[in-house]
């Protein structure tokens, strides 16, 4: 197993970490709660080169993030209006509580209250 496939395995485990948590797809992930989308896992979308997370973002953070480190948040592509950003996977180094964090923000955006103040307790 290659780096990018270690890296796509773990945020697998982050995500089907939290309740009721689903995942859908091969090579483009789509992580739902319920139906409803919190995360996708994007590998070189429409061409892009890169590898990344997307998430919901609370409101502000979007901005927030990628002023803090535009080399590894940056605004998603069709999501970014919506408040969504990404956070790249292919930069030689990750740091998983960040990616952890930013799957759980946008997880409790969309999580049914229950299930949303469950996560937050685990």
């Amino acid at each position: 197993m290659n780096e990018t496939e270690r890296r796509k395995e773990r945020l697998v485990e982050v995500c089907s970490a939290l309740p009721e948590a689903a995942v859908e797809g091969d090579r483009h992930l789509r992580f739902v709660v319920r139906g409803k989308t919190f995360a996708y896992y994007l590998n070189d979308h429409h061409g892009d080169s890169r590898i990344a997370v997307c998430c919901k973002a609370p409101t502000g953070d979007q901005e927030a993030l990628i002023a803090m480190s535009p080399e590894r948040y940056y605004r998603a592509a069709y999501l970014a209006r919506h408040g969504w950003v990404s956070l790249r996977l292919d930069l030689p180094t990750i740091d998983w509580e960040k990616v952890s964090e930013l799957v759980l923000d946008s997880y409790r955006l969309v999580a049914p209250k229950r299930l949303a103040a469950e996560a937050s307790q685990a």
